[in-house]
C-alpha cells in the first residue's frame, strides 16, 4: 500500500456503520470451546464528559469490532462504527466532547520493509456520536514523504488548552524539496494541539529527533519531555533523558536519567504531571523494589517518597478524570491492592467493596468532566466481571454491561493463591485452580507459566485456565523468577538470561504438584503463551520426563532468531542487551535442543505475529520432525501474537483439550 493512501484507505475501511457480514460457519468446537474462547463483550469503555452517554468497542463475528454509544437515559446501544480486524483493528475509543469521540486503530500490512514483511501502523481517527463526519486525525504523509510513519500518534493531553482540542503527539516525516516551496523539512517526534472538529492543528512542540516521549499536566501544557540518543549505528541507546518545565516557563531544564539494562529499570520513570501541587509522580528502586516517589518542578527538584513495600514492587497510578490526576496507587500482594491519597475516593472505594462484596477487584476506568459520575469496573477470580454507572450526586450504583455475558451461567473455579518451595529452598509464589467440585487429588494437571517473561500472574479471572478448570484439570501459574513485581532481586537477569532458574522454578512446580499427591504423575502437562510457550518447551529440555504433553501458543523457541527478528528496529540494541551473548543462547533454546524432548508437542502460531514470528514455531516443528518426535503446529491465518480471534481461540481450546485427552489417556470430556 502506497503511505499516502494509507490514511484515506483507512477511512474507507470503517466508513461503515454497519457491522461486518457474518463469516462463514467455523469447523464444530466444544460448548465450553466456544464459551471460553469468545473474546470480552466489552473491550473497551469511555464515558461522556456530561455523564450521559457511554461508547464501547464490543467484540463482533471472529477478530472483528464495532463502536456503539448508548444514552445512560435510555439505556439502547447504537452501533458508530466498525472495523473487520483485517487488517483494521478499533483499539480504544474515547470522548474528546459530548458529540466527538477519537478512536485508536492498528494495522498489520504487508510491506516487505522489515523482518517477515508484516509492520504495525496505527492511526487516529474522529467520529461524531452518531457515526457521521468520521476523519483521519493522523497526519498524513504524501508521495514526496522520505519515510513511512509507522505511528499515528497517542493522545496525552484531552484537554489541549481550548474547547475541542487535544494534544497529540506527532512523528513528522521529512519531504523531497524537489518542485515544493512548501516541503516539510522538520525529523522526529512533536506535540500539535488539534481540534477534533475542524481538524486544525498547531504546533505546540517542534518535533526532535531523539524525542520518545512528552507528558503534559492534563490542562495543555507540556510539561515533561525525555529524549532517547541514538548510538553511532542508528540504534536507540539504553538511555532516556528527561527534562522538565517549571510553571509558565518554555525552558527545558534536566529531571533526571532513565536507563534500561536487561529488561531492568534504573532511575526516575516519570508518569503524571499535576498542575495544581507542580510536580511530577514517577517510580524508582528503593531496596531493590520499584517505589512511588515525586518530585517538585519549581526547581528545586525536592524528591518525596510517596509509597513503598518492603515485599513486593509498587507497579501502577490510578488515575481518574479528564485531567488523569493521580488519585493513588496500587501493587500486587497475594491480591491486588489499591490505596488512595484521594479521601473522597479512598471512602467512595471502601463503600463500593461492601456495596459489591463478591467482586473485590474494583478499578475506576472513567468518569465525567466534573467527576460526579464515575464508570467503573468490578470483578474476582470466580467472575469475569461487570461494569457499574456511580452517581455521586444521588449515590446510586447501576449495572452498565457485563464483560463475559456468554459465561453467566458457567460454575468457574476458585483461585487460591499458595507458595511452593523450589529446589535451593526458595519460596516461589503461584495461583492455583481446582476444578470445581473435585477433590483437589491426583487430577490431570497443568502448570501455565505467563509470558513476558517481564511480567506476572494475579488474582483474577483467567480465560485460558479457567477453561481447563472447567474441563477437569488443575492449573499451577508460577510467579517463577524472572517475574516482575517481586524486585530486581527476584527478576535475576530476566528470563532469558537467567533461564536455568526460571525454567528451574517452572518445573519445580510441576513436581511440588505431585509431591502434595494434586496431580497423578502420568498426567502431568504443561501449557504456555509466549515466553510461557518457551517455558513449555525449554521445560522439556531441563527435565525431558516431567511433564507428558506440551502446549506451546506463538512461543519463542530459538533466542538467536528472537535476537535477530528486531534487527530491522531501532531498539534492537534492548533486545540483545536482554538475550545476551554465550553459550546459555544455544543451550536455552528449545529448537536447538529438540532431540531431548520426549514429550508430544502441539503449536499454535499466529503469521502475523509481531512479537514473536511464525518463523520460531515452523523451525520448532522442523527440528522436532527431524529427531522423530511428536509434533503438530497450527497456523492461523492473519492473527497476530495475541490470536484475538473468537473462532481461533475456541478452536485452539477445543484442539489443546482434545490433545491432552488423546497423549494423557483421558476419558472423553462431556
Amino acid at each position: 500500500m502506497n503511505r499516502y493512501l494509507l490514511g484515506t484507505a483507512l477511512a474507507v475501511c470503517l466508513a461503515t456503520p454497519s457491522l461486518p457480514a457474518t463469516a462463514a460457519a467455523p469447523a464444530p468446537v466444544s460448548d465450553a470451546a466456544t464459551r471460553f474462547g469468545a473474546r470480552e463483550d466489552i473491550q473497551q469503555v469511555s464515558l461522556s464528559p456530561s455523564g450521559t452517554a457511554i461508547a464501547y468497542i464490543a467484540a463482533i463475528e471472529g477478530h472483528g469490532a464495532g463502536l456503539f454509544v448508548v444514552s445512560v437515559a435510555d439505556g439502547v446501544p447504537k452501533p458508530i462504527l466498525a472495523s473487520s480486524g483485517n487488517p483494521d483493528r478499533l483499539t480504544a475509543c474515547k470522548w474528546s466532547t459530548d458529540t466527538r469521540l477519537i478512536c485508536g486503530i492498528y494495522m498489520i500490512l504487508d510491506t516487505g520493509l522489515t523482518h517477515g514483511g508484516f509492520n504495525g501502523y496505527t492511526r487516529l481517527v474522529a467520529v461524531d456520536s452518531d457515526g457521521k463526519n468520521l476523519k483521519v486525525l493522523s497526519a498524513r504523509t504524501n508521495e514526496r514523504s522520505l519515510g513511512v510513519a509507522f505511528g499515528g500518534g497517542d493522545v496525552i493531553d484531552w484537554n489541549g488548552g481550548a474547547p475541542g482540542t487535544v494534544l497529540v503527539t506527532r512523528s513528522y516525516v521529512p519531504e523531497a524539496t524537489t518542485g515544493s516551496l512548501i516541503a516539510e523539512s522538520r525529523e522526529g517526534v512533536g506535540v500539535d494541539r488539534i481540534d477534533t472538529v475542524s481538524l486544525r492543528r498547531a504546533n505546540v512542540e517542534p518535533p526532535n529527533d531523539d524525542a520518545v516521549d512528552y507528558i503534559s499536566d492534563g490542562y495543555g501544557a507540556v510539561r515533561i519531555m525525555g529524549k532517547r540518543l541514538k548510538l553511532n549505528t542508528g540504534y536507540n541507546s539504553d538511555t532516556i533523558l528527561y527534562s522538565y518545565r517549571k510553571s509558565g516557563d518554555r525552558t527545558w531544564l534536566p529531571l533526571g536519567t532513565l536507563k534500561t539494562t536487561g529488561g531492568v529499570l534504573s532511575g526516575f520513570n516519570p508518569y503524571a504531571v499535576d498542575r495544581d501541587h507542580n510536580l511530577v509522580y514517577g517510580f524508582d528502586t528503593k531496596d531493590g523494589r520499584r517505589a512511588l516517589y515525586t518530585i517538585a518542578l519549581d526547581g528545586s527538584l525536592t524528591r518525596t517518597l510517596v509509597v513503598d513495600r518492603p515485599d513486593v514492587d509498587i507497579d501502577d497510578v490510578i488515575r481518574i478524570g479528564r485531567q488523569n490526576r493521580v488519585v493513588g496507587a496500587s501493587f500486587v500482594t497475594d491480591k491486588r491492592q489499591s490505596l488512595f491519597f484521594d479521601p473522597e475516593l479512598k471512602k467512595l472505594a471502601a463503600s463500593l467493596s461492601r456495596a459489591l462484596p463478591g467482586l473485590p477487584l474494583v478499578t475506576f476506568v472513567d468518569a465525567s468532566a466534573d467527576e460526579s459520575k464515575l464508570l467503573l469496573f468490578a470483578g474476582s477470580d470466580v467472575d469475569p466481571g461487570h461494569y457499574y454507572l456511580y452517581d455521586k450526586t444521588t449515590r446510586h450504583l447501576a449495572e452498565a454491561f457485563p464483560a463475559r455475558a456468554a459465561l453467566a451461567k458457567t460454575t468457574l473455579a476458585s483461585v487460591k493463591s499458595i507458595t511452593f518451595t523450589a529446589a535451593d529452598g526458595t519460596q516461589i509464589p503461584a495461583y492455583l485452580t481446582l476444578p470445581p467440585g473435585s477433590t483437589g487429588k491426583n487430577l490431570p494437571t497443568i502448570v501455565m507459566p505467563h509470558g513476558g517473561p517481564e511480567a506476572r500472574d494475579e488474582w483474577n479471572f483467567d480465560w485460558l485456565s479457567q477453561f481447563f478448570a472447567n474441563r477437569g484439570y488443575a492449573v499451577l501459574q508460577p510467579n517463577y523468577r524472572g517475574s516482575t513485581g517481586y524486585g530486581i532481586a527476584w527478576f535475576k537477569e530476566n528470563g532469558f538470561k537467567s533461564w536455568r532458574t526460571a525454567i528451574g522454578d517452572v518445573n519445580d512446580s510441576g513436581r511440588w504438584l505431585i509431591k502434595q499427591g494434586i496431580a497423578d504423575p502420568a498426567k502431568l502437562a504443561i501449557v504456555g503463551w509466549s515466553y510461557g510457550g518457551y517455558a513449555a518447551l525449554q521445560s522439556a529440555v531441563l527435565d525431558p520426563s516431567l511433564f507428558k504433553a506440551i502446549v506451546a501458543v506463538a512461543p519463542v523457541t530459538d533466542l538467536e532468531t528472537l535476537r535477530q527478528e528486531r534487527h530491522d528496529f531501532t531498539d534492537f540494541t534492548e533486545q540483545d542487551a536482554r538475550i545476551g551473548k554465550g553459550p546459555h543462547v544455544r543451550e536455552g533454546s528449545p529448537a536447538q535442543n529438540a532431540a531431548r524432548i520426549t514429550a508430544p508437542v502441539l503449536l499454535f502460531h499466529g503469521d502475523r505475529d509481531q512479537n514473536v514470528g511464525i518463523g520460531e514455531s515452523r523451525l520448532m516443528a522442523s527440528r522436532l520432525k527431524a529427531a522423530g518426535k511428536s509434533v503438530e503446529l497450527v497456523e492461523f491465518h492473519a492473527l497476530d501474537h495475541q490470536l484475538n480471534d473468537s473462532n481461533a481461540r475456541a478452536k485452539m481450546l477445543d484442539k489443546a483439550d482434545g490433545f491432552l485427552r488423546s497423549t494423557l489417556a483421558l476419558p472423553p470430556a462431556n
